[in-house]
């Protein structure tokens, strides 16, 4: 039955490959657009096609952008003594959602010479404060270790977020009450 569905099985595969969508959401999906809202799907369609077109990585934070520069890091009345260290541009968003941290950002992507140069440079613009926001596990201590080591000649305060939030659980998973107190109590490290 599913070769006289070759398209729709196509799309309900598609929808598949999104986090949090298994085989019968993506079903109720797919068939939703195509049988009772054609106008919904194309506006999605539309929306992807647009975003594909715009966004990109921010050339100051890695955040997502649809300029040379975000509009966080644009942003003179921020905080620009504070930087937060994120695992992924989503952790941006949960911050910002919420109102929750009025610093400036750093993505980190990976722990290569590039991406340690640009944080040095960063911390080199007048950062006081570096602030950890990155899911806790043992890896990540680790990683918070080489940042560190990697940036202890600038003599900076290094705080990370208190461990209200738990280990393995990724910041858009979190209670906005636990992440707004674990950016309040956060801690020297």
């Amino acid at each position: 039955m599913r070769h006289n569905l070759e398209k729709f099985n196509r799309l309900v595969d598609a929808l598949q490959e999104l986090p949090t969508i298994g085989q019968k959401s993506a079903t109720r999906l797919a068939y939703h657009m195509v049988m009772n809202d054609n106008f919904t799907a194309l506006k999605i369609a539309h929306a992807i096609e647009n975003a594909l077109g715009s966004l990109k990585k921010c050339h100051s934070c890695g955040g997502m952008s649809e300029d040379e520069l975000c509009y966080i890091c644009a942003d003179e009345s921020r905080d620009h003594q504070l930087l937060c260290i994120v695992e992924n541009a989503k952790d941006i968003l949960t911050f910002e959602e919420n109102g929750l941290f009025d610093g400036r950002y750093f993505v980190l992507t990976a722990l290569d010479e590039e991406d340690i140069a640009h944080l040095k440079a960063m911390v080199e613009s007048g950062i006081e404060e570096v602030i950890f926001a990155l899911t806790p596990s043992i890896a990540n201590d680790a990683v918070i270790m080489f940042v560190e080591d990697k940036l202890f000649k600038y003599h900076i305060k290094f705080t990370r977020i208190a461990q209200g939030v738990p280990t393995g659980v990724s910041l858009e998973n979190i209670d906005m009450l636990s992440l707004a107190r674990a950016m309040e109590d956060r801690v020297k490290i």
